[in-house]
């Protein structure tokens, strides 16, 4: 399938998606929330890939919203509109917006829903809804001109597609309230430093080959069992430690294959790849 913003290739049970609008830096068009929730969910629920590694062209990761967006592009038809009409408007505008804020949300909540891991390489710029994707991803790397900005202070709003939930979950709350208060630029060592990256390579090149290495490591592991471990990270997260026993109790009640340990064990000793169940396709939801 083609798409406007993206590039899809699927090899060796890995999926790389790739933002292709380097001239326009990347920026994020209607277009770009449309695809990209139908791209993971394709790959997920057919479960066509063990892993997913999303990537991007140019000198920046992604510029965030295209403002062009805040604006239908089309004049007003017909007669202008009254003043009663115009106040109508307004009082509306907060209840139009809503399901709208939460559509753009749910392009980034595919990636954390997804059963497979989700890989992210940060070049450049990360700014503005581009942080919103970083952050929903599994793991997050990032060459040495790499920063993520919270852009949206900048521009007189406040982030709301999904940065601060997750953000103050990944690093400590004054890295999250510095970042947002100031908006400024946040280096790649600097991230690093705070655990939002996990390395920091010098150049995109090395950086894709050394991520498509950790991808390929992954997807050579059991497809349930790291389903299991996205599936129990993720619910720990949000969680207590008491129910977060409670629910790996349950669910290796539930899911824990004999077969596959053994299979995983007798392959490690053999020095050769696991022969494993692949997750099965999910009925489209």
């Amino acid at each position: 399938m083609t798409y406007n913003c993206f590039d899809v290739s699927i090899e060796n049970h890995i999926a790389h998606v790739v933002m292709t609008r380097p001239e326009k830096r990347n920026s994020i068009t209607a277009d770009f929330w449309r695809e990209l929730p139908a791209i993971i969910r394709d790959i997920d629920q057919g479960a066509k890939a063990r892993v997913i590694i999303i990537s991007s062209t140019g000198p920046h990761f992604c510029a965030g919203l295209d403002l062009s967006s805040f604006s239908s592009g089309a004049s007003d038809r017909g007669d202008p509109p009254t003043e009663q009409e115009k106040k109508q408007r307004r009082l509306q505008a907060g209840a139009a917006f809503y399901p709208q804020v939460l559509r753009t949300q749910q392009s980034f909540n595919c990636l954390e829903e997804a059963r497979i891991p989700v890989l992210v390489c940060i070049q450049g710029g990360a700014i503005g809804g581009g942080v919103d994707l970083a952050v929903a991803c599994d793991i997050r790397y990032a060459t040495e001109d790499a920063f993520l900005t919270i852009q949206e202070t900048n521009i007189g709003m406040t982030a709301d597609v999904g940065t601060f939930p997750r953000l103050v979950k990944l690093i400590p709350e004054g890295y999250v309230r510095e970042m947002a208060y100031t908006g400024r630029r946040v280096p790649a060592r600097e991230a690093k430093s705070m655990g939002l990256i996990n390395e920091v390579y010098p150049d995109h090149e090395t950086m894709l080959s050394a991520v498509m290495s950790v991808a390929e490591e992954i997807a050579s592991k059991a497809p349930l069992a790291v389903y299991g471990c996205k599936r129990m990270i993720n619910y720990a997260r949000d969680h207590s430690t008491a129910d977060g026993l409670d629910y790996i109790a349950i669910w290796n009640t539930t899911f824990l294959q004999t077969e596959e340990i053994q299979e995983a064990l007798a392959a490690n000793a053999e020095g050769r790849p696991g022969d494993f169940a692949p997750l099965p396709p999910e009925r489209q939801r």
